[in-house]
């Protein structure tokens, strides 16, 4: 089981950054994909980005060149640096562990764009 802690979301204008961040239990963090996720008010979730183990990283559509997600093995931790944030950015972001079949999610940090 792989539980997580989910940090830096809030209520940033357009344009702005911010900089997401999940701390995930366990002794085995640098052997799954990790990833971002997101589910806007009426839509699905869908993928924001994700880093392999071997560091590997594909994005979705949208934040292509706006967004980066890293990883630090050391301490457990996936980030994702959301830059020109814009409107549509808005959702609740999820943080995921993958490995073969099993994937464990996070509980959500909620992103707010607007001025």
């Amino acid at each position: 089981q792989v539980q997580f802690v989910e940090s830096g979301g809030g209520l940033v204008q357009p344009g702005g950054s911010l900089r997401l961040s999940c701390v995930a239990s366990g002794s085995i963090f640098s052997i799954y994909t990790m990833g971002w996720y997101r589910q806007a008010p009426g839509k699905q979730r869908e993928l924001v980005a994700r880093i392999t183990a071997s560091g590997y990283e594909n994005y979705g559509d949208s934040v292509k060149g706006r967004f980066t997600i890293s990883r630090d093995n050391a301490k457990n931790t996936v980030y994702l640096q959301m830059n020109s944030l814009k409107p549509d950015d808005t959702a609740v972001y999820y943080c995921n562990a993958a490995y073969g079949s099993t994937n464990y999610w996070g509980k959500g940090t909620l992103v707010t764009v607007s001025s």
